[in-house]
């Protein structure tokens, strides 16, 4: 079973992530306090821990979940092309996949490579729409619904 790892927003754009254990995400405003809230196919992104330590031994480098800057980190979920559409439950928390999460300029100056070992395979995650509000934390069980 998927489980949710970790869970972080920013304030601003190029803001510092911040760490939190339990967040509201509605689809009115995506995860509290983050920025791009916003409804949009963007509101959310998710990022797997093993597509995330793939890149990161690609590199042979530990960097932080946050370096990605995504907002979700979950275990035992990866993306691909075929995952457009389907739904991720956390508790009542539903999101839609609506796009892979691109490997922008941003994670060369992360480190060098970075955007690089992102690129194959959705290794850099999958951006999400809101579809119904929950609370979630640190330790939930993570759904994949499949598309129909």
């Amino acid at each position: 079973m998927a489980t949710l790892k970790g869970i972080a927003y920013r304030l601003k754009s190029k803001g510092e992530m911040h760490i939190t254990s339990a967040v509201d995400v509605t689809p009115e405003r995506g995860v509290k306090d983050d920025y791009r809230g916003k409804p949009h196919a963007r509101q959310v992104t998710v990022l797997s821990v093993e597509d995330w330590q793939r890149a990161c031994a690609e590199l042979g480098a530990d960097l932080h979940w946050t370096t990605r800057r995504a907002n979700l980190l979950v275990e035992g979920i990866s993306f691909s092309p075929a995952s457009v559409g389907d739904i991720i439950q956390i508790g009542g928390l539903r999101m839609q996949i609506t796009r892979e999460t691109d490997p922008c300029p941003r994670m060369e100056d992360a480190r060098a490579g970075l955007m690089k070992a992102l690129t194959p395979d959705w290794r850099g995650g999958a951006c999400c729409r809101v579809l119904s509000a929950g609370d979630i934390a640190i330790g939930d069980t993570v759904e994949v619904i499949a598309a129909i």
